[in-house]
């Protein structure tokens, strides 16, 4: 009888070293969706797909993501109900829409507020932007890490834009964003917002003179085909979020929520060197294209343009908050 029960402790020894040893082939694999709005060839689906090997790699198989590009899980606000309601698992979700969940976020897309990228991004990872993460709780929402789309530009099919008088009775399309509405609008252009599925079209045909959009999507989604001008602005900053569902991450293990939170820090780190990488690189790559690149504006007349819409934009968001980020300027 010791002998047998040896022997049956043995077995399951070998069956438990051999299942450490292959993961994946011997116990169930989780897969999440992972969806963004925008191109698998942005700031967001490079962050995405940096995502997707790391978690395998790191869980030793027994978590995946499946990623869904260009919007096929629905829009940024559909994703976030989604995920809300643990219909979606995963979403790398832009600037334009979280102050939809969480309102104080809305104050680090507004126009000309950061001086660059290394001031934007030291909000992001310092307490006022690691707190702002912390709020997406009170919306039900996981977020793990901020990343970015990229610095914003403008471009025209119809004229340069040097100056604010250039955006004047321009037809112009912005992301559907209160605070992208308000600045172009104080600025003098026919806005109109635009889902970035219908952006194309929407230029293509002449409804929009023009758009504003980080240099990578404006690759990605071949806007340069439909535009002559293209002006190096960096009026907003265009932050991204990590998001996952509560229902997902709160099921995790201590162990593995560590994992997805290291794992959202590099693709979120991967997110801002594709954007970086954009920034440089693909500038001169719309210039071979055939884009008039207006590589400098006269930034103080734009944001002296602006200062009618300060008090609506410390309405929403909170004049201590505004006025804190914009006298932190470290570029």
């Amino acid at each position: 009888m010791r002998r047998r029960t040896l022997l049956m402790s043995a077995g399951a020894a070998a069956l438990g070293l051999a299942n450490a040893a292959v993961p994946a082939a011997a116990q169930d694999v989780r897969t999440l969706r992972f969806g963004t709005a925008l191109p698998a060839d942005s700031p967001p689906g490079a962050g995405a797909r940096v995502f997707e090997s790391e978690i395998r790699r790191r869980t030793g198989g027994r978590f995946r993501t499946e990623y869904f590009p260009d919007g096929m899980l629905g829009s940024e606000s559909a994703m976030l109900k989604d995920l809300q309601q643990g219909r979606l698992d995963m979403a790398f979700i832009t600037g334009a829409v979280l102050p939809e969940v969480v309102v104080e976020t809305g104050a680090f897309s507004l126009p000309f507020i950061f001086d660059g990228v290394a001031h934007a991004r030291d909000m992001l990872d310092g307490p006022i932007g690691q707190g702002c993460l912390a709020r997406f709780r009170d919306s039900n929402l996981v977020a793990l890490a901020w990343g970015e789309n990229g610095l914003r530009h403008m471009t025209s099919a119809t004229r340069p834009i040097r100056t604010p008088d250039d955006l004047k009775g321009v037809k112009f399309g912005v992301p559907q964003s209160v605070s992208a509405v308000i600045g172009f609008e104080t600025l003098g252009a026919n806005v109109s917002p635009v889902a970035l599925p219908e952006l194309y079209g929407a230029l293509e045909s002449g409804r929009l003179d023009g758009q504003e959009s980080p240099i990578a999507t404006i690759q990605a989604t071949k806007i340069w085909r439909v535009q002559k001008y293209l002006t190096l602005s960096g009026h907003i900053y265009d932050p991204a979020v990590i998001l996952m569902s509560p229902k997902v991450f709160d099921a995790l293990s201590p162990e593995d929520q560590a994992a997805f939170a290291e794992v959202a820090t590099l693709a979120a780190l991967a997110s801002r060197r594709h954007a970086a990488g954009s920034q440089t690189e693909g500038i001169e790559l719309l210039s071979q294209a055939g884009m008039e690149v207006v590589r400098t504006i006269d930034r103080a007349r734009f944001i002296a343009a602006l200062q009618p819409a300060q008090p609506r934009f410390e309405a929403m968001f909170g004049a201590g908050l505004v006025g804190w980020i914009r006298d932190q300027n470290i570029a």
